[in-house]
């Protein structure tokens, strides 16, 4: 995926952080694999909400950004697993600073569960 260039820009550093993790589903991805190596499956089961080719379009990137690491073992079936690299690890605070803001904030975001009616019931008259 190609990069765009944010030297010299004001906000230059923001944009190329916001640019390496944009999109619905990279900081989920990151967010999972911080819990260590994990295989494809196991991923698309922690993402009901993403599709495979989704999934595999994401973890491409992630990985040409050099955040993920693929490693793929030589068996039949091939076995891939995934993690982060270094600079991916580097991520983490970012991330879990993300998790709280989102956490604290939870009942303004459109994610946030339906809040629960209780309805009282009517006094007989």
């Amino acid at each position: 995926m190609k990069r765009r260039n944010f030297a010299r820009r004001p906000g230059c550093s923001v944009e190329a952080t916001l640019d390496l993790i944009d999109g619905k589903w990279k900081g989920v991805i990151l967010y999972h694999l911080q819990s260590g190596t994990q295989r494809f499956g196991e991923l698309r089961r922690r993402m009901p909400g993403i599709t495979q080719r989704m999934l595999t379009k994401q973890l491409r990137a992630l990985e040409e950004d050099k955040l993920v690491i693929r490693k793929v073992y030589a068996e039949v079936p091939p076995r891939v697993e995934y993690c982060l690299s270094e600079l991916g690890e580097s991520l983490k605070p970012v991330i879990d600073t993300l998790k709280a803001w989102g956490e604290s904030h939870q009942e303004r975001l459109s994610c946030a569960p339906e809040p629960v009616v209780v309805k009282k019931p009517k006094r007989a008259a």
